[in-house]
């Protein structure tokens, strides 16, 4: 039987197969023609389905309308490829792969692939090679084993008579090296780098530039060809040239010094781009070759970067680029912008340096906003280079503060508080209050935190640095950092009288204001300061003498009417009740508060504090019941001391002052700092023991150095009045050398006086260099000092307790305070419990420099059975002659 003859359809044959006559065909080439004539013809259950053209791949799976639809379209065809994979001489290996490649894009598996990549870059097929390479590319790392496979693939490649074989050999090696494969063919690459083919020179420097960044240590091998480079007349091979040159001098000083002879070169290269006429292969928007200028330009920056020399080779080229090119097109403006960089970064003429920032200052004029924010960015980094050329463009800046664009407004912000100084701090502060209070809330943090900084750097009075202060209170709100409420007090209670008054006028009328309008909840830290002045000073507040008061400031403020003592109070009442505002805020109201029951004069408003106070007695958050229940004590047990308590804070010191309380404690609270007094009863003079605020009558100052037993730091004097907490005041307190009787018709102050303001009790003199001296004995617990004399104006005690009780003494703590002419350093106790029979001791080291009498004040506290007890006691009956 005559089988018809079929001709072969020579148009379905690739480009560069589709030729009828070609005796270039070889073996491969014939097989996939027979092949695809005997698939024309073969029967259907024989011949295996035509695959699916990358094209209609693509069509089905945009056409899915789930996920799910897509992942089912993605398997069948995955599962068709794997099945083509298995016959070793498919014909359709290419098709498949570039269909697997796409799927590897979608984010699908398709390292199943990875050897047929291998197999199609073996192919002597061009476009074989060209699908596996570039499957190689994408499928494989070091992480894989096949990445070992393909080096002799490459080398063989990079031999290669075609030139375009050899580029892709170069592509894939600059893409996937390991240093293993880099140390391997980086001499095949050298080279290629010498070759007189500009295609593969420019490939070939590609490649290097890669190896180089994997292996650093190859550098020295390209040395010779790299420089050869620039004498080329190509513009490919130069821009690769000098993008590799680049990569070098980053990496390494001493290329750099190598390549510094080359600026003059770079200099005339550069010359001849912007002096050379129109030429249509390098034009883009009327300039020759920008990519290529730009390029040598970033080179020109490293080079010339802390060299004099170099900088002054390459001054006028700068010159003349800055002013030769083009603006109207945004790739002027792009080789304008490196030419800025460029003589920002070495050391150029200060000529040259007001020339770029005008530069700058003209992108700022700039309709397109990234040209207005790579100018405010490049103005930042260098406004340190030259401050007064950018203080010319500041109106420019500060109109960029209103710019719709959220990146142009936070870069003008930056570049606005870089350019404060003491001269322009007056008119930047203005436009930058505008700015914070029209801004977005991730602003507000940032902007309100450095302009606090800076009015604290540049203010140019005390009166101006208050006024601002008062404005950001205002209109920064909650963004304020919490180290502003503190610094705000300290500068308030550093000013004049006049001053503070002046400051409690504003702050009252600011907090009347948010408590009328029910924005204080926004404006805490302007609600804790307002509350910490007006309970400072709220006597010069409500006083006739605050008419008197000038209430002008910068914006023309002179809105103030006097109060009446009951309105504050129901102003205050009005935000303690507020369930919005916070506990912090709410414990300054209410010290604020009961300051001003020393403040106010009217029976009235005494009692209406008094009720309020008491409210907070039983109010449900732990720290303000205790305050509300400690204030409303003040009324009634003590209420002698609540006046002298209550008093008025002394200036605070600025930080870096020996005295300066800590941020974190509350100003307002009168054990933070030593009160001032005057005229003061005797009976106040127990606080001077604690409080060390004046010299006693006996001439003597003192002060309390609390101890804890983690440690061996000493305590600040937060603690003050700690000796005192808890205990009954009512129950006599004696030497701890006589018995304890209890004395109930005695007052306690008296008790706890008696003796102290006295000469010592006269004793026996001592002359062993080592005394004991009881302390504590009281309910089986023994305290006794061990008294070594250390010479001079020192001396050691060291504090041994014992207990008879039955049950063990836990969480022992054992405190002392001295008098404030004394220093008082206490190491770690041995322990914390005290078991029957058992000791603890702690080491007390005692500095005297006026070698007066030593006196001393203990307290001891422990639990014994889940009983917490605490016991107090006065020394007084140390050797006299302990200091001489």
């Amino acid at each position: 039987m005559a089988y018809p003859m079929y001709e072969v359809d020579w148009s379905v044959l690739p480009p560069e197969q589709n030729r009828r006559f070609n005796p270039a065909f070889n073996i491969a080439t014939i097989k996939q023609v027979v092949n695809e004539a005997i698939e024309r013809v073969a029967p259907v259950s024989v011949r295996m389905p035509t695959p699916t053209r990358l094209r209609d791949l693509i069509r089905q799976i945009r056409a899915a309308r789930t996920a799910a639809e897509e992942r089912s379209v993605v398997n069948k065809e995955c599962a068709y490829i794997r099945s083509t994979f298995r016959e070793e001489d498919s014909v359709w290996r290419c098709r498949n792969i570039a269909k697997l490649l796409y799927i590897h894009m979608l984010g699908y598996p398709a390292h199943f692939g990875q050897l047929e990549c291998l197999k199609l870059i073996a192919s002597p097929r061009f476009t074989d090679k060209r699908v596996g390479y570039l499957g190689a590319m994408l499928l494989l790392d070091e992480r894989q084993d096949v990445h070992l496979l393909i080096t002799n693939c490459l080398k063989n490649d990079l031999n290669s008579n075609t030139q375009f074989v050899v580029g892709l050999a170069l592509c894939t090696l600059g893409a996937i090296a390991s240093p293993e494969m880099a140390r391997d063919l980086a001499s095949e690459v050298e080279r290629l780098i010498k070759s007189p083919n500009a295609y593969i020179k420019k490939k070939a420097a590609l490649c290097a530039f890669r190896i180089i960044r994997r292996v650093p240590d190859l550098m020295e091998m390209f040395l010779p060809a790299t420089r050869s480079l620039l004498s080329e007349k190509n513009h490919g091979v130069l821009i690769t040239g000098v993008t590799l040159i680049t990569e070098m001098c980053e990496n390494s000083p001493d290329t750099l010094n190598h390549f510094k002879k080359i600026v003059p070169n770079l200099v005339r290269i550069l010359k001849n781009l912007i002096l050379a006429g129109y030429s249509p292969e390098h034009d883009v928007s009327g300039i020759s070759d920008p990519f290529l200028q730009v390029k040598i330009l970033r080179l020109l920056r490293i080079l010339g970067k802390n060299d004099a020399e170099a900088s002054e080779a390459m001054n006028d080229i700068l010159a003349q680029v800055a002013t030769n090119t083009e603006t109207s097109k945004n790739v002027g403006n792009t080789i304008l912008y490196e030419t800025v960089l460029s003589i920002m970064d070495i050391k150029s003429e200060s000529s040259l340096r007001v020339l770029a920032i005008n530069i700058l200052g003209r992108f700022l004029l700039n309709n397109d906003k990234n040209i207005r924010y790579v100018a405010l960015n490049t103005l930042l980094r260098t406004v340190h280079v030259d401050t007064s050329a950018v203080q010319r463009h500041r109106t420019t800046i500060l109109e960029c503060l209103k710019d719709p664009d959220v990146s142009i407004r936070r870069r003008a912000m930056e570049l606005s508080f870089a350019l404060m100084n003491s001269q322009n701090i007056r008119a930047m502060m203005k436009e930058l209050l505008s700015f914070l209070e029209r801004s977005d809330a991730e602003f507000k943090a940032h902007c309100s935190s450095a302009m606090v900084l800076a009015a604290e750097r540049y203010a140019p009075s005390s009166k101006w640095h208050l006024d601002t202060l008062f404005r950001l209170l205002l209109k920064a709100g909650n963004y304020l950092r919490d180290d502003t409420v503190s610094s705000t007090i300290q500068i308030i209670s550093a000013a004049p009288t006049e001053r503070q008054a002046y400051a409690a006028m504003r702050l009252w009328t600011s907090l009347e204001r948010s408590a009328v309008s029910g924005d204080a909840t926004e404006k805490q830290p302007l609600v804790q300061v307002a509350a910490w002045s007006v309970g400072e000073y709220g006597d010069l507040l409500v006083s006739e003498a605050s008419n008197a008061i000038s209430m002008v400031d910068e914006d023309g403020f002179d809105e103030f009417t006097r109060p009446s003592e009951e309105y504050v109070i129901d102003i205050y009442q009005k935000l303690l009740w507020s369930t919005q505002l916070s506990i912090t805020t709410k414990e300054y109201l209410l010290l604020s508060l009961a300051k001003l029951s020393t403040r106010f004069t009217t029976r009235p408003s005494q009692d209406k504090i008094r009720v309020i106070i008491d409210t907070f007695g039983s109010h449900i958050h732990i720290e303000l019941q205790q305050r509300g229940v400690e204030l409303s004590q003040l009324y009634r047990q003590y209420a002698h001391l609540r006046p002298a308590l209550l008093e008025r804070m002394p200036a605070m010191e600025a930080p870096g002052g020996e005295t300066r309380e800590d941020s974190d404690a509350e100003p307002d609270t009168p054990v933070d700092a030593p009160l001032q007094r005057a005229d003061r009863p005797e009976q106040d003079a127990l606080l001077d023991l604690i409080i060390g605020s004046e010299p006693l009558p006996n001439g003597d100052a003192e002060h309390e150095v609390p101890a804890t037993p983690a440690n061996n730091n000493t305590t600040t004097s937060n603690d003050i009045l700690d000796l005192l907490s808890g205990l009954d005041l009512s129950a006599p307190s004696v030497p701890a050398s006589a018995p304890a009787p209890v004395v109930s018709a005695v007052p306690a102050s008296n008790l706890l006086l008696d003796g102290l303001f006295s000469s010592p009790a006269p004793t026996p003199t001592i002359t062993q260099s080592e005394t004991t001296v009881t302390a504590l004995e009281r309910n089986g617990l023994r305290v006794e000092f061990a008294v070594s004399r250390g010479g001079g104006d020192s001396a050691t005690l060291t504090m041994r307790a014992a207990s008879t009780a039955r049950a063990a003494l836990t969480d022992f703590l054992f405190q002392a305070a001295v008098p404030r002419t004394f220093r008082l350093d206490m190491m770690s106790p041995s322990g914390t419990v005290l078991t029957p029979q058992g000791e603890i001791t702690q080491v007390l080291k005692i500095t005297n420099p006026s070698r007066t009498p030593l006196r001393l004040r203990i307290r001891v506290s422990y639990n014994i059975e889940g009983m917490p007890v605490l016991e107090q006691a006065e020394v007084n009956n140390f050797p006299p002659d302990l200091f001489h």
